[in-house]
This record gives C-alpha cells, sequence and structure tokens, in this order.
C-alpha cells in the first residue's frame, strides 16, 4: 500500500511539474527563471522532449535555427579532422546499447560535422580530447541542427577555458577542487595533500561533464539540466561533492599517490545523483568561487567572466538586479551582526536552500523570484513549491 501511494504521489509531482514547465514555456517572454529552477529541482528537466524545448532557453539560443541550412563543413581543410575522428570512432559507448550499426554510423557522421562546423565558425576555440563526450549527448537528445547551436553557445560561454589553446585555464578551475574540499573536510583535504595525489584524477569529470565517467545516459543529462541552468563552475563543485561523499573510502585508503588516484579515478556508477546535485548547490553558495579565487590562483576563469555577459543576455527577460541588491544587504547584515557568513555545512530544508540559492545569486535561474525574496524575505520559501 505504500509502495503504491508513494508511487501515485510521484506520479503526480511529476505531471505538476510537466504543467509548470509548459507554463513557463507558453508565457511571453518565456520564464527562464522558472525552467532555471526546474532545470536545478529534483528530477530535473524529466524527459528529452522537455530538455529539447528548454536547453535552447536556458542558453538564449532561439529555436528558429532549426529553420537554417547547416554549414557546408570542409572536413579535408580541417586541421583538427584526424584527432576528431578518432575520438569519435572510439565513442561507441556513448551511443544507446542496441543501436542499429547503420544508425549509429549515421550519429558519428554527424557528430563528426557539429564538432568541426563549430571550430570552423569560431577559429578561436581548439579542440580537446572529451569535447565529443559534450557534444553527442546534445546530439542524442536535441538533433544535428539544434546540438550545432547550442554547443557553439556552450563552447565560446561554459566551455570556453577548456577550449584554449593550452590546458592553463583548466587547470585553474580545478585548483578550486581542494579548497572547496578543505572548507567541508580538511581531514579528508590533509589526507589528499599528504598523498600527493593532486587533481588530475577530476580532469576527465570536469571536461566532459561527466559524460566520459558516468555509463547511465539518463545521469549524463540530468548532470546536464543542472549544469546548464548554473555557474560555469558547477561542476567542479559536483566534483568536490563526490570526493566528499566518498570520504570513508578515501580515508581507509593507503596514503600512496598511486592508490589515492585509482581510487578517486574510478568514479562509482550508484550515486545518489540528487542528494548530491543538491548537496553542490549548497556549497556553491556557502563558498562562492569569489570567496576561493584567491587560493585557486590569481586570475579569473575565461568562463567565468564571459559568464557575465551571457547572464546579462538572460536577464533581459527577468532582470536580476534587485537579487544582487538584495544579496548584498544580506552580507551586509550578516557582517554588521557578527555572525559569520560561512555557516556549517547542513542538510538545509529545500525551502530554505532555494531561497539562499537565490539571495546568493547561484544564477539568473531564480531572478523571477527576487521581487518575491526581498517583498517576503524567508516567508516566501514554504510558499515555493520547490518539486513541482
Amino acid at each position: 500500500m505504500n509502495v503504491f501511494f508513494a508511487s501515485a504521489n510521484f506520479q503526480i509531482r511529476r505531471k505538476r511539474k510537466i504543467a509548470d514547465i509548459t507554463q513557463a514555456l507558453s508565457v511571453s517572454p518565456v520564464d527562464v527563471a522558472a525552467l532555471r529552477r526546474m532545470a536545478i529541482s529534483e528530477g530535473g528537466l524529466l524527459t528529452d522532449e522537455i530538455r529539447c524545448q528548454v536547453w535552447p532557453k536556458l542558453l538564449n539560443v532561439p529555436l528558429d535555427v532549426l529553420n537554417q541550412e547547416p554549414d557546408t563543413v570542409d572536413r579535408e581543410n580541417n586541421k583538427d579532422y584526424n584527432q576528431v575522428l578518432l575520438d569519435v570512432q572510439r565513442s561507441l559507448r556513448r551511443f544507446p546499447p542496441g543501436m542499429p550499426d547503420e544508425q549509429r554510423e549515421g550519429l558519428q557522421e554527424e557528430l563528426i560535422d557539429i564538432i568541426l562546423r563549430v571550430l570552423q565558425r569560431n577559429p578561436q576555440l581548439h579542440y580537446y580530447q572529451g569535447y565529443h563526450d559534450i557534444v553527442v549527448t546534445f546530439l542524442l537528445v536535441v538533433g544535428e541542427r539544434l546540438a550545432t547551436a547550442l554547443v557553439e553557445k556552450l563552447s565560446t560561454h561554459h566551455l570556453r577555458d577548456f577550449m584554449d589553446p593550452t590546458m592553463d585555464n583548466t587547470k585553474h578551475i580545478l585548483n578550486y577542487l581542494m579548497p572547496i574540499i578543505e572548507r567541508v573536510n580538511p581531514e579528508v583535504h590533509d589526507f589528499m595533500q599528504q598523498a600527493e595525489v593532486g587533481t588530475v584524477f577530476a580532469l576527465s569529470w570536469l571536461i566532459t561533464w561527466f559524460g566520459h565517467v558516468l555509463s547511465d545516459f539518463r545521469h549524463v543529462v540530468r548532470l546536464y539540466d543542472f549544469f546548464l541552468a548554473c555557474h560555469p563552475l558547477m561542476p567542479i563543485y559536483f566534483a568536490a561533492v563526490i570526493v566528499l561523499y566518498r570520504e570513508e573510502e578515501v580515508l581507509e585508503c593507503e596514503c600512496d599517490m598511486a592508490m589515492v588516484h585509482h581510487l578517486l579515478s574510478q568514479i562509482p556508477q550508484d550515486l545518489p545523483y540528487e542528494t548530491l546535485i543538491s548537496r553542490a548547490g549548497d556549497l556553491f553558495v556557502q563558498f562562492p568561487p569569489s570567496e576561493l579565487a584567491r587560493e585557486a590562483a590569481s586570475h579569473e576563469s575565461m568562463a567565468s567572466s564571459t559568464f557575465k555577459d551571457f547572464e546579462l543576455a538572460s536577464a533581459q527577460q527577468r532582470p536580476d538586479s534587485v537579487l544582487r541588491r538584495r544579496r548584498r544587504q544580506k552580507q551586509a547584515a550578516l557582517e554588521s551582526s557578527g555572525v559569520s557568513s560561512v555557516v556549517a555545512v547542513a542538510q538545509p530544508s529545500a525551502a530554505r536552500r532555494f531561497v539562499r540559492l537565490a539571495v546568493m545569486g547561484l544564477t539568473v535561474a531564480l531572478g523571477a523570484a527576487a521581487l518575491a525574496v526581498v517583498n517576503t524575505a524567508l516567508e516566501w520559501a514554504p510558499k515555493l513549491d520547490l518539486f513541482p
């Protein structure tokens, strides 16, 4: 009986969430803030059909790109073609098991064209191994034409650091990992430092948005919902929560670089994804990139700096200047009362967590809620249906 009611409750919430997404898409202008909130909240965007409608809105890509003829790809004269071809040929496991060879081979050809087309249009971007793991996810969800537009926008914003001629900016993002871990669990941090394991174990996680290391496509697209709705550094926060989740395994491991690296690089496939997504959001709020920047490096990542323009463009529909002002006011109030702005990492209620995400400006996602936050503060939280 309990199982029946749990299942019925799940279906009710699922239908309500689909209705809310449909409503957010139907208004003019589109309620991007609500869509971001849906993408972050438990379950994400639920289906690939919904993702086809929402992902373009999250990246501010007009759907009329579907009516445009794609650029012709010059494979012979593209310097990256041979490497792209090799990577795509090795990507068999990224396609659904049981897919007919002919269909898969056709998709692989489309995958090559998308990658080369984006690089052809943007000569400042440099291909890296692992990029195809991100592109194939978009191809499988939204098809070639829309995937090309989404990947191009993503490549000039969220993924921009990875597409430099050197790995300097990628290393810079990896440098955020240990400061996050240190603030939450100094024991794990010190153990990893003593083992001299570094952060390379998380490189493939970061540059593929976990697409290369997770075997279940459902988990991959769920993470993509989350990352597309958030700041470009959110994947490194998610990497940190995976390490923190495995605290016992790490501390029980022999304190040896090779042993710890091997343990951490073998990512478990049965992670509690919703819990970790929630945890990553909490850590972003409590320890924002600006607070960690000095420890990570002296310069700002290109993804973060270009994201400001991206954020501004998205915010034209749902301005979040009030939200930022509220954040500054709250910070000033905390400082004047002598209360530390870094609270203990606890398990906050869902409602309070989303209010904190809004107040701290996790993304422009919660811009639509700005006035509600200002007018009613935390009293607003219980009225929000955070699992629509």
